[in-house]
């Protein structure tokens, strides 16, 4: 069943008129170090730019193909707005590297003629010891949200860590620590905007309510042109809906739905949605790339106990 747009996007091209935000926004730009020798001073968290001819593709990838349009369309948006999400990769010679994950992104990275690509070194198996390293950067004060969100993702995905023991390791609720996984969702664009400043993390929140992606970057683009605070682009919001919606979804997941977003979403790779009215209704969206998916969410139930 095709999306509906819930009557948004009427009007916008002529609210947001011949805007050109090619000037505002820049690819971005990363301020780590550069990897020069292999004993260089380094934390486990940063962030280094390693030439790409020195990074190797994952001979254990599980993925064989990548679709080539999709590919495209993603070196398009490196081209016109940097990587957003770094790589990790493992060192295997003082000057070779080899892809743990990212290799998507480290294809279209190749594709957009990129010299240098930002990538997170795993030198060691000691879980202990990157698990400390990426809390500690946590901590630091001057991450934007789109770093944050990354961190805690690598938590998740480096340390084998569920969220609510992710949470208890940075002292946040459960429900903080998904809104800003939530923010990895959002398009390229957005993400990017949210990186360098141009966007807050609660206009991100309201654009996170809204299902369709190009109306995302085309609200964002409104937010940025007419610098709408984040009340004034839900009023916008509110202004262009043309049925007026059955009840406002509550901006907030009970630890309940939390909890379910959690263990299903695992199977699926966090590529799941639930919306929620402050009454209790509401939809849950998963979205599957392939039949292996659902054969192992499948076995999943019917290996449990319940």
């Amino acid at each position: 069943m095709s999306k509906q747009q819930r009557g948004l996007g009427k009007g916008l091209g002529a609210l947001l008129g011949d805007a050109d935000l090619s000037q505002i926004r820049k690819p971005v730009e990363y301020v780590h170090k550069s990897v020069v020798t292999p004993d260089q001073e380094r934390n486990s968290a940063d962030i280094m730019l390693i030439p790409i001819e020195m990074i190797e593709p994952n001979p254990f990838q599980p993925r064989m193909s990548f679709d080539s349009e999709a590919l495209e369309e993603l070196a398009e948006s490196i081209r016109s707005l940097g990587l957003i999400q770094p790589v990790t990769v493992r060192r295997k010679s003082p000057d070779r590297y080899q892809i743990i994950s990212g290799e998507r992104r480290f294809r279209a990275c190749r594709m957009a003629g990129m010299e240098e690509i930002p990538a997170y070194i795993r030198d060691t198996n000691d879980q202990g010891m990157l698990e400390m390293a990426i809390v500690e950067n946590i901590q630091r004060e001057n991450l934007d949200p789109i770093e944050i969100a990354m961190s805690y993702e690598r938590l998740i995905e480096e340390c084998h860590l569920t969220q609510e023991q992710m949470a208890m390791r940075v002292g946040k609720k459960r429900a903080s620590v998904t809104n800003y996984l939530r923010l990895l969702k959002l398009p390229a664009k957005i993400q990017h905007d949210l990186k360098v400043g141009l966007l807050s993390v609660g206009h991100a929140k309201v654009l996170l309510g809204i299902e369709d992606d190009k109306l995302q970057e085309q609200l964002c683009d409104l937010v940025i042109k007419g610098g709408l605070s984040v009340r004034q682009l839900e009023d916008r919001i509110k202004s262009l809906e043309r049925p007026k919606q059955e009840e406002a979804p509550a901006p907030d997941l009970p630890d309940d739905y939390i909890r379910v977003l959690e263990i299903v979403g695992k199977y699926f790779e966090n590529n799941i949605s639930l919306k929620r009215t402050s009454r209790g209704k509401g939809t849950m969206t998963i979205r599957f790339s392939s039949d292996d998916e659902v054969r192992k969410f499948l076995k999943a139930l019917e290996d449990s106990k319940f």
